[in-house]
């Protein structure tokens, strides 16, 4: 809501039919429903045009994905929405919020249960680098990709907020190979 108070025209998409009537009515209240829309989507299979957003906010949506090959397809949505040069807000999962000793699905690289019993995903700096770049994204220096809730060497886990990734990025005109 605070882009479109900023001025912004956003549209904001979530599974949860009770997270999007909340958004409805906070809209509504906060006098912005002229500039904010929103609409039920899943987060890989977005009902938009190609190219035609200039700012993405992925607040807490990707560790949700339930397997490597969901939160892709997400990603690769994200790319496909963004306009050249679009910045996007990240806010997900770090690997940090889990034991070192922690072993993830078989078959998933970051795809863990140990937190909440379901399927998330928890990624470490390299493997979000690595899976934005795989799509053209580039983390931006305006807010360098850092770690919020990080727990000091030895601290208990068990009962802590996740560690959580935020950053912003880029989406540039080509994807880089390799």
């Amino acid at each position: 809501m605070p882009l479109a108070r900023a001025g912004w025209n956003v549209i904001a998409t979530d599974l949860s039919l009770p997270m999007i009537m909340a958004t409805a009515a906070r809209a509504a209240e906060g006098r912005v429903r002229d500039r904010l829309r929103v609409l039920l989507a899943p987060m890989d299979d977005l009902p938009f045009p190609s190219r035609c957003f200039d700012f993405i906010v992925a607040h807490g949506i990707w560790n949700l994905a339930r397997s490597g090959i969901e939160f892709r397809r997400a990603v690769q949505e994200a790319a496909r929405v963004a306009r050249p040069d679009a910045g996007m807000f990240l806010f997900t999962f770090s690997r940090s919020t889990l034991e070192e000793t922690a072993t993830p699905v078989a078959d998933e690289s970051f795809v863990f249960t140990q937190f909440s019993g379901q399927p998330q995903c928890f990624l470490t700096s390299e493997q979000v680098i690595s899976e934005l770049g795989a799509v053209g994204f580039e983390p931006d220096t305006a807010l360098p990709l850092h770690e919020l809730n990080k727990r000091p060497p030895g601290a208990l886990i068990a009962g802590s907020a996740p560690v959580i990734w935020e950053g912003l990025f880029r989406f540039a005109r080509h994807v880089r190979s390799g």
